[in-house]
């Protein structure tokens, strides 16, 4: 952890004013909101005369092609980078390397950000971190557009479950109603993010509910996506990103708990939680970080042992937050 610096509204306003040539970064199984937030950047520089790169490090799923470009290519030794939406440098997935201890402001929204950067602008009231870069276009006096709009609109209503989650605010609200002035297509979008799936995901579905375990007299739900469905069914990466919600949505569940396997013996845990429960806390406790009511983290050992890790992360956070009686696992 290096000496960071945290930055007001102001001095990202400066920051983004005063250099000319950008790498924007975006964290590893893109979504809307670091997506959405690194174009809407990218554009916003552009109308400045700046130069500037998003850098994803995988491939972007084509259901964001409608905001996408072909954006500059930079040197990263005349740039100064810019991290959006990225909580961690981990979270860099193959651009760790290259760019982990080079990231020179990282602007997030996330309480469980780590301080990799060397600047950082944080602002946890945000649903999403589109919603801070919304602020800082109309700061900069951008030119809003129908991309912007999209892009912004996206990474928003995504990371608020369209607008369902506890992290909206009346805010929230008046920037989506704003970004309605242009031709967002927000039905189109929401469909697209919302409502599609493929057969092959479907089949997977139905082999996670198949694993389905309830722990804490059924205040927690547990389901499992392992390597031999993911291959099975040829889902995987972002084509996984709709099962985190199955657990959130069982009557009485207030711990719903995704294991997704990503090696021999490694495994990524994405958490949802309702009151009094805090995601975040769990998540940090195993090593990882997120938002009160959604986060993660990556674990290494054999499925049972995660198993028995994640359980006892949240049964201390059952038992610190009241959560209610249960039986002793």
């Amino acid at each position: 952890m290096n000496n960071c610096i945290d930055f007001t509204f102001k001095d990202t306003v400066k920051f983004l004013k005063k250099h000319n040539n950008y790498v924007i970064l975006t964290h590893a199984s893109p979504d809307g909101d670091t997506l959405g937030a690194g174009y809407a950047l990218y554009y916003g520089l552009k109308q400045l005369g700046k130069s500037a790169e998003v850098i994803c490090p995988e491939v972007i799923p084509s259901k964001y092609g409608y905001f996408l470009c072909e954006t500059d290519h930079v040197n990263a030794k005349d740039t100064v980078v810019v991290a959006v939406d990225v909580a961690d440098k981990r979270l860099l997935g193959a651009l760790e390397q290259e760019f982990g201890n080079i990231v020179d402001l990282c602007i997030d929204h996330h309480i469980s950000n780590v301080r990799y950067s060397k600047a950082l602008y944080l602002d946890a009231d945000a649903s999403a971190t589109c919603e801070i870069i919304y602020e800082l276009l109309c700061a900069l006096k951008i030119k809003f557009n129908d991309t912007i709009a999209k892009a912004l609109y996206t990474g928003i209503s995504t990371d608020t479950g369209c607008f369902k989650y506890s992290c909206v605010t009346a805010k929230t609200h008046i920037i989506a109603a704003k970004l309605y002035d242009y031709n967002i297509e927000a039905d189109d979008i929401n469909k697209v993010m919302f409502d599609t799936k493929s057969k092959k995901l479907l089949t997977l579905e139905r082999m996670v509910l198949d694993t389905a375990e309830y722990h804490f007299d059924d205040k927690c739900m547990m389901i499992t996506i392992t390597a031999d469905m993911q291959e099975k069914t040829g889902c995987s990466g972002t084509d996984l990103e709709g099962l985190t919600n199955i657990s959130r949505c069982v009557e009485g569940v207030l711990a719903g708990v995704t294991i997704k396997q990503t090696g021999d013996h490694t495994y990524k845990a994405s958490l949802r939680t309702y009151a009094p429960l805090n995601a975040s806390q769990i998540c940090q406790a195993l090593g990882g970080g997120g938002h009160k009511n959604a986060a993660g983290a990556s674990l290494c050992g054999s499925l049972d042992e995660v198993k028995t890790k994640i359980l006892a992360a949240i049964k201390q956070n059952m038992e610190e937050t009241n959560a209610g009686s249960f039986v002793t696992e």
